[in-house]
């Protein structure tokens, strides 16, 4: 009984500033880009890692297909560099490939793939669904490690312009993102979420819930 009124406040807590949060960004949300626009852009720059529909054939690349748009834009613009400061998420391809592209064009792909349809993944390791699910649904107790379900909803579809879908990716994404939130190698999340969150799991949490977010619908 306790662990589940903890679980419930864990996961209320996050929701009430999810939806906080996404009140606020929704209210300063700029227009929606030009689907078409970014499928010009997406078709000639990003299909050799991402496909030519957001759906990526490897698996070390994120599906974009099907992603909130706010979240999209979001990501392209923490990539680029600005008045010369290192980029607020770093990494090489993505740094240079971006650089070239104005905020009006970043909104124009992110509009276009979030107009796309995922193709999900599969769990694959059944000897560790079990603890993947608890986990994501559950959270530890002990650890003070919330339910990833409280931000990222039972079957992974995010919050619109506040937290991304994450259901059906790539296992091996996951889990490279979650390792990289616990080193600080990645730290473009705010308020250091990802990050407090990361650094209470250790290596076969983060690849047990990573498989499991990727069977999820």
């Amino acid at each position: 009984m306790k662990r589940s009124l903890l679980s419930c406040l864990l996961t209320l807590s996050c929701t009430i500033t999810a939806f906080g949060a996404q009140a606020s960004d929704a209210a300063k949300a700029a227009p929606m880009g030009d689907a078409a626009r970014g499928q010009t852009i997406a078709s000639g720059v990003c299909v050799a890692c991402h496909g030519p529909d957001g759906n990526s054939p490897l698996a070390a690349n994120p599906k974009l297909a099907g992603q909130h748009p706010e979240y999209l834009f979001k990501q392209l613009k923490n990539f680029k560099a600005a008045e010369g400061k290192q980029p607020e998420r770093v990494n090489a391809v993505m740094n240079g490939m971006i650089a070239a592209y104005d905020e009006g064009q970043m909104r124009d792909l992110a509009a276009y793939y979030a107009a796309q349809t995922q193709k999900g993944e599969a769990a694959k390791n059944r000897e560790t669904i079990a603890l993947g699910q608890k986990l994501y649904r559950g959270g530890d107790q002990a650890k003070g490690l919330p339910a990833c379900a409280g931000c990222h909803g039972p079957a992974g579809s995010g919050i619109p312009a506040q937290y991304p879908r994450i259901g059906g990716q790539y296992a091996e994404y996951v889990e490279a993102q979650l390792k990289g939130f616990r080193e600080g190698a990645r730290a473009n999340d705010p308020n250091k979420m990802m990050r407090m969150v990361a650094i209470k799991m250790t290596d076969p949490e983060i690849k047990a819930v990573s498989d499991y977010i990727s069977g999820l619908r």
